[in-house]
C-alpha cells in the first residue's frame, strides 16, 4: 500500500469525519491525492464514504467483510502483547488468542517480528494451586450487550437450585483476572455484585431501564468497597450496603482473650488495642457479617461481641451451622 494511502487509513481510523481539504492539508498533498488514495483503499475493501458539497469530506465506514488491517509499529506490537497476555483476562479466549497472534505474526515485518518473540510470558497459578475460574466470552458479550442497551437481565447463578435472578445491569468489570457484574437486583432491591463465571443468561432480555446513580458515583471505588481485602469474593453479595467509598460494609468490634501482638499480625487492616494481658480490642471489617463472624472465629481464643448486634446475630447464624455439620444434618 502506497504510503499516503496508508496515512489517509490511518486518519480516517482515528476520527469519524474529515473535510477533505482538512485531510490534505494534514497529508501534505492535493485533494486530487486524496481522492486518488480514497479509490484505492475502497478497491482493497475498506468502506469509505464521501459527502459531496462545499463541505463535503470523508468517513470510514462499517463494511460486510474485514478489509486488510493496517497499524503501525506501535499498535502492532501492542495488539501481540496484549493477545499473549490474555491468558490473565479470566475471559476464556486463551486458544482464541493465540490463533490471532500466530495470524497477526505472519503479516508483521520481520523488526517486529523480532520483537514479539522476544517477548515471552509465564502464567504462574496463585499460591496454593488454585486457578481462577475463566467466564465464558460468549457470557461476557451477553452482559456487556446488556448493559450498553440498558435492557433488564434474567439470569442463573450457579450454585444451582436457586430462582433466576433478574437485575439491571450497570457495569460488567474485571478485578484480580475475574469479571462481575454490578447490578441492581430487582427482587432484593439492592446493589449486587455477581460473579461472571457464575452466570447463565436467560433470552429474551426485559424490558429497558433508566440507570440509576451507583453510591459513591465510582464503580472502581464501588467493588473496592464490597470486597477491599477479601482473597475470595463471593458473587451476588449486598455487603450491607456499602457507600461505595472503600471501605468495609460490614465493620465489628470484639473483645478477643489474646495478647494483642499475636493478633494484630493476623488483623490485616484492623485495629488492635491493648487491653492487658492476653486481651485486646480488634475493631475489623468485611465485606458480610457471617464473614466478619467467620473471621474473628479463627483466632483461637474466647470473643466477647462489642458490637453491632448484626455481628452478634452472626455469630449464632454460624454457631447453627457448625452444629448442623457436627451432628450431620442440613445446614442452616
Amino acid at each position: 500500500m502506497p504510503k499516503t494511502s496508508a496515512r489517509l487509513l490511518s486518519l480516517l481510523q482515528a476520527r469519524r469525519d474529515w473535510p477533505g481539504a482538512l485531510l490534505a492539508e494534514r497529508l501534505d498533498v492535493s485533494p486530487r491525492t486524496v481522492r486518488r488514495d480514497v479509490d484505492r483503499l475502497r478497491e482493497l475493501g475498506y468502506p469509505i464514504v464521501a459527502a459531496k458539497g462545499p463541505d463535503g469530506g470523508y468517513r470510514l465506514g462499517a463494511g460486510t467483510r474485514l478489509p486488510p488491517l493496517l497499524f503501525d509499529d506501535e499498535q502492532a506490537v501492542a495488539l501481540a502483547v496484549a493477545l499473549r497476555t490474555a491468558a490473565a483476562t479470566g475471559a476464556g479466549i486463551e486458544e482464541a488468542a493465540a490463533r490471532a497472534l500466530n495470524t497477526v505474526r505472519q503479516v508483521m515485518p520481520a523488526r517486529l517480528r523480532h520483537r514479539i518473540d522476544a517477548f515471552q510470558v509465564t502464567a504462574v497459578e496463585q499460591s496454593g494451586g488454585r486457578r481462577e475460574p475463566q467466564a465464558d466470552s460468549g457470557v461476557l458479550l451477553a452482559l456487556s450487550a446488556a448493559v450498553r442497551a440498558r435492557e433488564e437481565l434474567r439470569f442463573d447463578y450457579a450454585p444451582a437450585g436457586s430462582p433466576p435472578r433478574r437485575v439491571q445491569p450497570h457495569h460488567l468489570v474485571v478485578r484480580g483476572s475475574r469479571w462481575y457484574l454490578v447490578a441492581w437486583d430487582l427482587a432484593r432491591d439492592d446493589w449486587r455484585v455477581f460473579r461472571g463465571d457464575r452466570i447463565t443468561p436467560r433470552t429474551p432480555t426485559g424490558p429497558r431501564f433508566t440507570p440509576r446513580e451507583l453510591p459513591g458515583g465510582s464503580v472502581a471505588g464501588f467493588v473496592t468497597g464490597r470486597f477491599r481485602g477479601a482473597a475470595d469474593e463471593p458473587g451476588g453479595s449486598g455487603g450491607g450496603g456499602s457507600d461505595g467509598s472503600g471501605d468495609w460494609p460490614c465493620r465489628g468490634e470484639v473483645i478477643l482473650g489474646l495478647n494483642a501482638a499475636d493478633v494484630s499480625r493476623f488483623a490485616r487492616d484492623g485495629v488492635v488495642e491493648e487491653l492487658g494481658q492476653d486481651r485486646c480490642r480488634l475493631v475489623l471489617g468485611s465485606w458480610s457479617w457471617p464473614a466478619l463472624a467467620a473471621t474473628v472465629g479463627m483466632f483461637d481464643a474466647g470473643i466477647e461481641v462489642v458490637g453491632p448486634p448484626e455481628l452478634t446475630a452472626a455469630f449464632g447464624l454460624l454457631a447453627r451451622r457448625y452444629a448442623s455439620a457436627a451432628d450431620g444434618a442440613d445446614g442452616v
